[in-house]
């Protein structure tokens, strides 16, 4: 699947985003080794702990429905920002855990700008299992 149509998919869930309090609404399609697009769109609640971004939504959608971790080909996340939108600290650690390190996100907003880079790029120095088993994955 290209770029463009990932971004695509990306936009049209963003219009599904329950953000009674923001007001900002975020899109993620999740492309699956398969071919399989997995969507996500942020949910907030009024406690905002639990608000779960679109990132993580798609991510976990895809885990829920069997794909593997780390089988993921790109991601694609759009808001509307000036620039391309970025993922925020947290979702950064869920790509790092769910995902390759050399897999290409696609950050983009609703004027067209796309911007590419990685999921190891967005996140240098991320902490990971590795640290936890002594080096041992």
């Amino acid at each position: 699947m290209d770029t463009l149509k990932l971004v695509a998919l990306a936009k049209d869930v963003r219009e599904r985003a329950y953000v009674p309090y923001s007001k900002f609404k975020v899109g993620s399609a999740l492309l699956g080794a398969d071919g399989t697009v997995y969507l996500g769109c942020n949910v907030e609640n009024a406690a905002y702990g639990p608000t779960h971004c679109a990132e993580r939504t798609a991510m976990h959608r895809a885990i829920a429905d069997g794909a593997a971790p780390k089988s993921f080909t790109a991601m694609a996340v759009v808001g509307d920002t000036e620039q391309p939108i970025t993922p925020c600290g947290i979702c950064r650690q869920v790509m790092i855990e769910l995902c390759s390190p050399e897999m290409p996100v696609y950050l983009a907003n609703m004027q067209g700008a796309i911007t590419e880079t990685t999921v190891a790029a967005l996140l240098p120095g991320a902490f990971t299992s590795h640290e936890l088993n002594g080096g041992q994955r």
